[in-house]
């Protein structure tokens, strides 16, 4: 957060720069995909999005299950945009797909290739899988973070290393897909660069341009899964000008546009129970993606929460402490709890018997206090615990941090060893401008932290008792920590 007496200092330093944003070439042909993307859409349908430099009237996308032979094709006129953006988002959703399947898939346009995805596997399938979580994630190069883990302002190295984003790459025959719940390129951290001062509005859609492009090579092969974080509701990490807020940097406006009608609502029950039947379709009801809203992958379910607004207190809500003014986005205040209360008690252990939820702020975390999202622990903690929650995911903080199963601030006394409490993890250190967070002073259950360098997770699937669980280094690939979470799931529907 800058304050205004240090964009006064930082000022005067904007002379003799150039005053422009950096952003991306144009391709002659603006049909062109860019910032291509995919998802899971549901049990057996996958959406792809990218977006182009001109409104598409129709985008479609060939597909079969040969790079030779795209013998189906599915289209939509959903071409959307606001007023700062350059870019239209597309998506086109591809359905009646068969389970744990590679596709090929290329979208229409004289300047596009073929790729490829898997889609989900049945809701029941016991097959071990690997998925990878980054969360906190920035564009990198002169306008984005560095291979160091210090910041530098008001000028930051360009990298020539991206780090994460490369170890993703470099691993991707080794995890299904991603979860990514909240901060995306750092776009309104643009006033960290001098030469951005006087050039908010296009620095904001260059950075975020460039950030999608770069992590194109593995969301558009790998379903990359989010929900929103506190950069998404943006424009106040800086007075710009005199209060002016431009399109696109308030109320999760390029969010809200980039991922409109990617992400899932709810998956229809797998489960022969009647009452969980009953339950996921109310879920799918009061689903709001992408916002929040639940999918199953073969042994797990899996919630994207939004820990930014609608719920009691919310930070990021209108009065909330982080004074952002988002939301709210549901129909009703408690529409996201009422969602994930529906959605949690649906889940059939005998089908899906691991339950990971994901969202942005954590309300366990080590070093200072305004890491703990208190507001988020009194409305979704005893969800978790309820329903027994395997295990809860989250960033914000940016480092990796690993804690024992605890309720109520209250360690687990059963440990990793079938637990009632959820375990947590943050994986905050996957690298922005902004840099990394200190370890700081350890908290009661947490057993691994690390903000040396930038990192992330993988969760391993091994099978309906145990969940492993990896902290890697992004650049050299090391273990940092590694850990395994037992679960009987002796019962069908968990009440605690």
């Amino acid at each position: 957060m800058a304050s205004v007496s240090t964009l006064i200092q930082i000022l005067p330093l904007v002379a003799g720069f150039a005053l422009a944003a950096d952003y991306p070439g144009i391709p002659k042909d603006l049909t062109t995909p860019v910032q291509q993307r995919v998802a899971f859409k549901g049990p057996n349908a996958i959406s792809v999005a990218w977006n182009t430099y001109q409104k598409l009237n129709e985008g479609c996308v060939q597909y079969g299950k040969s790079a030779n032979s795209l013998t189906s094709q599915a289209c939509s006129t959903q071409s959307l945009t606001y007023g700062t953006s350059r870019t239209w988002a597309n998506t086109v959703v591809l359905s009646g797909l068969d389970a744990a399947t590679t596709y090929y898939y290329k979208i229409n346009s004289t300047n596009s290739t073929v790729n490829q995805f898997m889609t989900a596997r049945t809701p029941g399938d016991k097959t071990a899988f690997n998925l990878d979580v980054v969360v906190d994630l920035g564009v990198y190069g002169a306008d984005g973070y560095t291979t160091s883990r210090k910041r530098d302002i008001p000028y930051v190295q360009p990298a020539l290393n991206h780090t994460t984003i490369a170890a993703l790459a470099r691993t991707i025959d080794n995890y299904d897909f991603v979860i990514h719940p909240g901060d995306f390129a750092y776009a309104d951290d643009w006033y960290l660069k001098p030469k951005n001062l006087l050039d908010g509005k296009n620095a904001y859609a260059a950075i975020l341009e460039n950030f999608y492009d770069q992590l194109a090579p593995i969301a558009d092969r790998k379903p990359y899964m989010v929900s929103p974080g506190n950069h998404e509701a943006a424009c106040t990490e800086i007075p710009f000008s005199s209060g002016l807020c431009p399109e696109g940097q308030k109320n999760f406006t390029d969010f809200l546009t980039r991922f409109n009608g990617q992400m899932p609502t709810s998956f229809a029950s797998s489960s022969k129970n009647v009452t969980a039947q009953a339950a996921a379709k109310k879920a799918q009801a009061l689903a709001n993606p992408p916002f929040w809203y639940s999918f199953e992958y073969g042994m797990a379910h899996i919630v994207m929460i939004d820990t930014e607004t609608d719920f009691p207190s919310a930070p990021d809500a209108a009065g909330g402490s982080a004074n952002l003014g988002g939301g709210p986005f549901g129909k009703t205040p408690t529409q996201q709890l009422d969602f994930l209360d529906a959605d949690l008690s649906s889940v059939d252990r005998t089908v899906t018997p691991w339950v990971i939820v994901a969202g942005h702020r954590p309300w366990y975390s080590t070093g200072d206090s305004k890491n703990i999202c208190t507001p988020c622990q009194k409305a979704f903690e005893p969800l978790f615990y309820k329903y027994g929650v395997d295990l809860g995911v989250f960033g914000h903080v940016h480092n990796s941090q690993r804690f024992n199963p605890v309720y109520n601030n209250i360690a687990d006394t059963a440990g990793l060893k079938n637990p009632k409490a959820p375990a947590y993890i943050i994986a905050g250190g996957a690298g922005n401008i902004e840099g990394l967070s200190d370890v700081g002073a350890n908290f009661s259950t947490n057993v691994f932290a690390y903000g040396d360098e930038f990192s992330y997770a993988t969760l391993k699937f091994k099978d309906a008792k145990n969940l492993q669980i990896d902290f890697l280094r992004s650049d050299t690939g090391e273990v940092l920590d590694s850990s395994v979470v037992y679960k009987e799931h002796a019962v069908a529907f968990v009440r605690n």
